[in-house]
C-alpha cells in the first residue's frame, strides 16, 4: 500500500486525498458534459457537486467517528486527520443527498431530474475513491490465503476495496445504460440505491474492519437493508404512478 504518494518540501500528497480529488474532477467533468447535452448549464453541476462533496465528507466523517467513538475520544486530534482515511459512505450519502435537495430547492431546480443525471457518475467517483482506500490500507478485508499483503495490517487480506471498485464500475455501466433509455424521473436514483445497497451488503461479509452487532450482521449491512427497501419502494411507487 502507498498511503503517501510523494513529498514536495513541506507538502505531503496522500493517496487517499488525491483519489478523492480525482473522483471529484472526473465526476464533475462527465456529469457537466451530460448536463450540457441535456440543456442544463454545467455551472449548476459544478456548484452542486462541490456542495455534495463538502457536506458528504462531513457526514461520512461524523458517521465513521461515531462508529469508532472510543478510539477518537482517546485521540481527539485525529478527528480532523482525513489523510488517514476514515469515511463511512452511508453518512456521506445521507448528508450529501440532504444538501443536494436543499440546494436544488433553493435554486428552484428539479431534484429527481438532476439526481438521475448525477447518480451514474457518483458511482464511478466512488470506484475511484475505493482505489484510494486500497492505497491507504483502510476499508480492508479479512485475512485470506488468496489475497494481497497489506503492510498496514501485516497480513494477506481479501482486497475488498478493489472488489468494491470493480462492482461500482459495473453499477456505473448499468445506470448509464438505464439513463440512455426512456425512464421516469427518479428511476436512476432509486436504481442506484438498490444496486449499491446489494453490493455493500455482500461485500461486508468479506470486510475485516466491520464488527457484527446482531444476527451475524454488521451495522452497515442493516443500513444496506434499509437503503435497499427505500430504493425498492421508490421504484415501486414510480412504476405505479400515473402520468
Amino acid at each position: 500500500m502507498h498511503p503517501v504518494i510523494c513529498k514536495i518540501g513541506p507538502l505531503t500528497i496522500y493517496s487517499y486525498g488525491l483519489m478523492l480529488v480525482i473522483a471529484f474532477m472526473v465526476t464533475t467533468w462527465l456529469a457537466s458534459a451530460e448536463a450540457r447535452r441535456r440543456g442544463i448549464h454545467p455551472d449548476i453541476i459544478f456548484n452542486l457537486n462541490f456542495v455534495i462533496l463538502i457536506c458528504g465528507i462531513i457526514g461520512a466523517r461524523i458517521l465513521y467517528i461515531s462508529c469508532n467513538l472510543s478510539y477518537y475520544l482517546r485521540n481527539p486530534l485525529e478527528m480532523i486527520m482525513l489523510q488517514k482515511g476514515g469515511l463511512a459512505w452511508f453518512g456521506g450519502l445521507a448528508c450529501g443527498m440532504a444538501s443536494a435537495i436543499l440546494y436544488l430547492r433553493f435554486k428552484k431546480l428539479p431534484v429527481l431530474k438532476i439526481a438521475d443525471l448525477l447518480m451514474p457518475f457518483i458511482a464511478l467517483g466512488q470506484a475511484i475513491g475505493r482505489l484510494g482506500c486500497f492505497l491507504n490500507g483502510c476499508c480492508f478485508g479479512k485475512e485470506s490465503s488468496h489475497g494481497i499483503y497489506s503492510p498496514a495490517q501485516g497480513a494477506v487480506l481479501i482486497p475488498t476495496q478493489l472488489y468494491s471498485a470493480l462492482l461500482l464500475v459495473f453499477i456505473f455501466i448499468i445506470l448509464r445504460f438505464l439513463q440512455k433509455r426512456p425512464h421516469k424521473e427518479g428511476q436512476i436514483l432509486f436504481a442506484y440505491l438498490l444496486l449499491y445497497s446489494v453490493k455493500r451488503f455482500f461485500i461486508e461479509f468479506w470486510r475485516g474492519d466491520s464488527p457484527t452487532i446482531l444476527f451475524g450482521l454488521t451495522l452497515f449491512q442493516f443500513i444496506s437493508l434499509a437503503v435497499f427497501l427505500a430504493g425498492a419502494a421508490g421504484l415501486f411507487f414510480i412504476k405505479i404512478k400515473k402520468g
